[in-house]
């Protein structure tokens, strides 16, 4: 049976001023980071968002992590819009949604031990006592597969799968309802990647925590998320059940992505799709759908309306008008 939904986008949108001038600054345009995508996380669940890189993933990561302010649209977290509630249950909002970020080498501090590291979203909540938080910081380290002394070490003592360890350790250790992974194993080593997501799935499957996950791996995607959302210039062109969607791919771009992954054997038969072209600037993107100054299939209207995003199947959501 589904969980109830955690989290829920409703036409996210977010453009950056592009101005003119210093003194005197004018705007001229804007770049269309995200452009009024809808979405849902159900609780104890993964929602993938996958894409090229510039297509708008981690702005909206950014985005329910509050640390970007939207143009329009609404997050609603249990039903309740972010942007209204008052400034105590936003604070508890901020502590059920932590973030693990692409680099473990930049995201710890060098300055800090890995206890205090692991402690600090513990410390500022300053619900637990020293004691209490001691031995959550170990219980954590358990959890995530290092070892007890490691919380009197610094980050530059481990390698770059233990500090991502790390990293999920902290994010953690408030008992979040919601984690945002944004590229979490795209920086370590191949060898390693397969670890890092097998932990990811065990502390889903101890906990119940939901996963946001931004990736442009689609094997990853596929490996960890239960639903998958395209995402392609700042659109969202096509949303399913993860297994739905790797199997019966129906918008162009998704077709292209699946086409360009490594097959799970190696004398598997595929049909590699190549796109002309670059990505468009989001500064200035094409009329109609986004996609049709690459898509190896359109028609006129692709060039003049956009694509609304329609429920084709059950749960199966594709923004193009040849579907």
């Amino acid at each position: 049976m589904a969980g109830e939904i955690l989290l829920e986008a409703r036409n996210l949108t977010k453009h950056f001023p592009v101005t003119r001038g210093i003194i005197f600054q004018k705007q001229i345009g804007a770049v269309r980071a995200v452009d009024d995508i809808s979405f849902f996380v159900r609780e104890g669940e993964t929602f993938g968002l996958v894409g090229e890189s510039g297509c708008g993933k981690t702005t909206t990561a950014r985005l329910v992590l509050s640390l970007e302010k939207r143009t329009s649209g609404t997050l609603l977290f249990r039903g309740e819009d972010i942007s209204q509630m008052p400034p105590e249950e936003f604070e508890r909002y901020r502590s059920a949604v932590q973030a693990v970020f692409q680099d473990p080498y930049s995201s710890l501090s060098p300055r800090l031990k890995v206890g205090k590291i692991i402690a600090e979203p513990l410390v500022i909540n300053g619900r637990l006592s020293p004691q209490e938080i001691q031995e959550r910081v170990a219980s954590l380290l358990d959890v995530v597969g290092l070892r007890k002394d490691a919380d009197d070490l610094y980050p530059h003592e481990f390698s770059g799968g233990q500090r991502q360890r790390i990293a999920i350790a902290r994010a953690l250790a408030p008992e979040p309802d919601l984690i945002v992974l944004d590229e979490p194993v795209s920086a370590l080593d191949v060898s390693i990647r397969a670890q890092i997501m097998n932990l990811l799935k065990e502390i889903q499957q101890k906990t119940g925590t939901s996963y946001l996950l931004i990736a442009h791996d689609l094997a990853v995607v596929k490996h960890m998320s239960d639903h998958i959302g395209v995402m392609y210039l700042g659109k969202l062109v096509e949303t399913a059940e993860s297994t739905e969607l790797c199997t019966r791919p129906l918008h162009p771009y998704t077709q292209a992505l699946l086409s360009a992954a490594l097959p799970a054997h190696p004398d598997m038969a595929r049909k590699l799709i190549v796109l002309p072209g670059d990505v468009p600037s989001p500064l200035n993107p094409p009329p109609g759908c986004r996609f049709h100054t690459r898509c190896f299939r359109t028609a006129a209207v692709c060039s003049e309306e956009p694509p609304p995003l329609r429920e084709v199947a059950p749960g199966h959501w594709v923004a193009c008008h040849l579907v």
